[in-house]
């Protein structure tokens, strides 16, 4: 279930870059459901939401969600939670709309005004300070949140990633073009990390403060230093993938990375050598189309996760390398996230539900429901208490995790 290099502990790799080094770099209806949308949607007596199933009869689908953020008129594609108070949410979705609201209630904050495509990025600052947008057109928006002001506006080429630094106002943004920019906020001093001729489709900046890891449409990844904008390692041919990089997660504790493409494998790669140390064979002999759509290191355990579409979803040991668990979904997978304190995995599905998977045993331990078309994307809040979950019926739900269906 593994090709590519192997001998190395995986373990061994090298520690992360002081903090010091790290500030250098900033130098530089009232159910909640919108019915009229949804055809053959009905509610029961008790307001489950029922749909019509595949063989034409009604299955209910229960909505376990606390709160139904229903203001978006199309699918919502991207949601964060404000990791500083952990009660504010932004949304964005098709409609070309973001929406900065509070996850307690579902009540408006403000808008992000002034998009004119689908609203495809969005994210807070470390501090909560600000919150950054950006849609297909490559327009990119900042708002300082406690003002709601908007701070700071770009126009590039259609978005595919942002993300904020880790422990600095400085944001990036992965294009179609394949340019990385870097901000600095709210002065707007910028960089351009440049493309050699295809779509920087992901990235992630290290948790040394200093690099980030960019992976391409061509399988190529890149690892950069963000004070000198130089590359430090360039992973392509034999050893890169063999088509587009869908997805990326660091490891904060040894300098690993991982991707996941639609090659159906996964690569870790040690970012302190650019040594890909081992490749995760992900493929299904059930399913023709296939790709990784996820990848995520646990934090707590040597154990690293990926999901496909066609919803497998594999727990793979770190050290031995070797796949300890495949997890099968009835629908593909979208997106996953490691539990901050335990060996637990969350996946979303094309199926509208949220699961828990224990990476121990590879048992399902828990199941949010409550959406009525693919989930999109989720995030959980910094305290561990809440997830929020975007979706293609128009609504973005946030689910109690003291609470799961068991």
């Amino acid at each position: 279930m593994m090709s590519g290099q192997e001998g190395e502990n995986i373990d061994d790799a090298e520690g992360v870059i002081p903090e010091d080094d790290i500030l250098e770099v900033i130098e530089v209806d009232d159910n909640g459901v919108m019915v009229d949308a949804l055809g053959d949607v009905d509610l029961d007596e008790e307001g489950d939401i029922e749909m019509e199933g595949a063989s034409g009869g009604q299955e209910e689908v229960k909505d376990m969600a606390e709160v139904v953020f229903d203001k978006h008129t199309d699918a919502v594609f991207c949601v964060s939670i404000d990791p500083k108070s952990c009660d504010l949410v932004v949304t964005g979705g098709q409609d070309d709309k973001a929406y900065v609201w509070k996850l307690s209630t579902g009540e408006i904050i403000f808008e992000c005004t002034g998009h004119k495509d689908s609203v495809t990025c969005a994210g807070f600052s470390h501090d909560g300070v600000y919150v950054a947008t950006a849609d297909l057109s490559g327009l990119v928006l900042v708002w300082k949140v406690e003002t709601k002001s908007q701070v700071f506006a770009f126009e590039c080429s259609d978005a595919e990633w942002l993300r904020w630094h880790p422990c600095s106002q400085v944001l990036f943004l992965g294009t179609v073009d394949g340019d990385v920019w870097m901000w600095k906020i709210p002065s707007g001093d910028c960089k351009t990390f440049q493309s050699h001729g295809c779509t920087a489709s992901c990235g992630v900046i290290l948790a040394d403060g200093i690099h980030m890891c960019v992976g391409y449409d061509d399988g190529t990844i890149k690892l950069w230093d963000l004070k000198s904008g130089t590359v430090q390692h360039h992973i392509t041919g034999n050893k890169g993938h063999k088509s587009t990089v869908l997805s990326i997660d660091s490891n904060s504790l040894n300098n690993l990375i991982i991707t996941g493409s639609t090659d159906v494998t996964a690569k870790v790669t040690n970012s302190a050598t650019g040594k890909v140390i081992t490749t995760f064979d992900c493929s299904s002999p059930n399913s023709d189309e296939n790709s990784v759509e996820a990848v995520g290191f646990s934090p707590t355990h040597a154990f690293a996760a990926t999901g496909t579409v066609s919803g497998d979803l594999c727990i793979w040991d770190t050290n031995t390398q070797i796949c300890r668990h495949k997890c099968v979904h009835e629908a593909g997978i979208v997106s996953l996230c490691w539990d901050k304190s335990s060996p637990m995995v969350y996946t979303s599905c094309l199926d509208g539900a949220i699961r828990l998977w224990n990476a121990r045993s590879g048992e399902l331990t828990s199941t949010w429901t409550g959406h009525i078309d693919s989930i999109l994307g989720f995030e959980i809040s910094k305290d561990g208490n809440w997830l929020v979950t975007v979706s293609e019926d128009k609504t973005a739900r946030v689910f109690s995790l003291g609470s799961p269906e068991r």
